[in-house]
């Protein structure tokens, strides 16, 4: 048998075996994800050593990224099963148990036995949301317009309404407010977060997502403008600027409810028009 040519036998010893397995972009997402969860879990142990502004940040950095993450997958076509029922995972510990943990150990701990109360309240009616979500996902039935609205207040955005009195208490701790401090750490007022926050969880209220959320054409600078503005006071002065963004997504709920109603009037009123129409011809 003939030897082979010499380079042939470098192609063969060049040859490598076949790695099966998703790309290291597919993972990129589920990475992700799991420092998002690795944040949740850091703002538990700063809690515990009462740090509790840095426990703020490290939620704030898992509702960062969990904003991100599914983006990014659908982006690099990384989207999955997995990937989705990891998410879930995340978003209740990092947005259902993380902030009536820290509200606990913040000011709940001194209302007594009453004190645990609105922490199941808010932890349950979270479970309940993130799994009718997750349900919804398989309904391939909703009018159009819907999908432009949540049902009810997402994850990361009730994670934040609730821990309004902790941004409020950090804002007047670091202003020398002793009185709105005081207010803050009163634990009525994080057990009437967790519970308004836990009602409007499982609601059937219709929430803008933002997700194809479309800016006219002369409100597009100034948009730009505002965030960039947001940005800034954010960096300044952090407690204040989520505060206030608390009670300005509060005050958009009221408007996301009517536009809903004014979609869905006009999406029945041109289901009316077309069969009249037929009729017609």
């Amino acid at each position: 048998m003939a030897p082979l040519p010499k380079r042939r036998r470098r192609l063969i010893r060049r040859r490598r075996p076949r790695v099966r397995g998703p790309s290291f972009n597919r993972m990129i997402p589920n990475i992700m994800t799991m420092l998002g969860l690795c944040a949740g879990l850091t703002g538990m142990r700063m809690g515990l050593e009462g740090r509790f502004g840095e426990s703020a940040t490290a939620l704030l950095i898992a509702a960062c990224i969990d904003g991100l993450d599914g983006r990014i997958a659908r982006l690099l076509r990384g989207t999955s099963r997995f990937g989705a029922e990891f998410d879930s995972l995340s978003d209740f510990l990092c947005f259902g148990v993380a902030p009536s943990f820290v509200l606990y150990l913040w000011a709940l701990k001194e209302g007594g036995r009453f004190g645990y109360v609105p922490c199941i309240m808010f932890t349950v009616c979270m479970a309940l949301r993130l799994a009718r979500f997750n349900a919804s996902l398989d309904d391939a039935e909703q009018p159009k317009y819907a999908s432009n609205f949540f049902t009810g207040v997402p994850a990361p955005a009730g994670a934040g309404l609730a821990m309004f009195p902790l941004f409020l208490g950090l804002e007047a701790h670091k202003l020398g407010w002793t009185g709105l401090y005081e207010l803050a750490r009163d634990p009525l007022m994080p057990a009437l977060t967790l519970s308004g926050t836990a009602f409007l969880l499982v609601s059937t209220l219709p929430v803008w997502s933002f997700k194809n959320f479309k800016v006219p054409a002369p409100f597009v600078l100034p948009v730009m403008l505002g965030i960039g503005g947001y940005a800034a006071v954010l960096v300044a002065d952090p407690w204040g600027a989520l505060a206030g963004a608390g009670v300005i997504y509060l005050l958009l709920l009221p408007l996301s409810r009517r536009s809903f109603h004014r979609l869905k009037k006009e999406a029945e009123a041109l289901q009316q028009e077309e069969p009249s129409d037929l009729a017609a011809d």
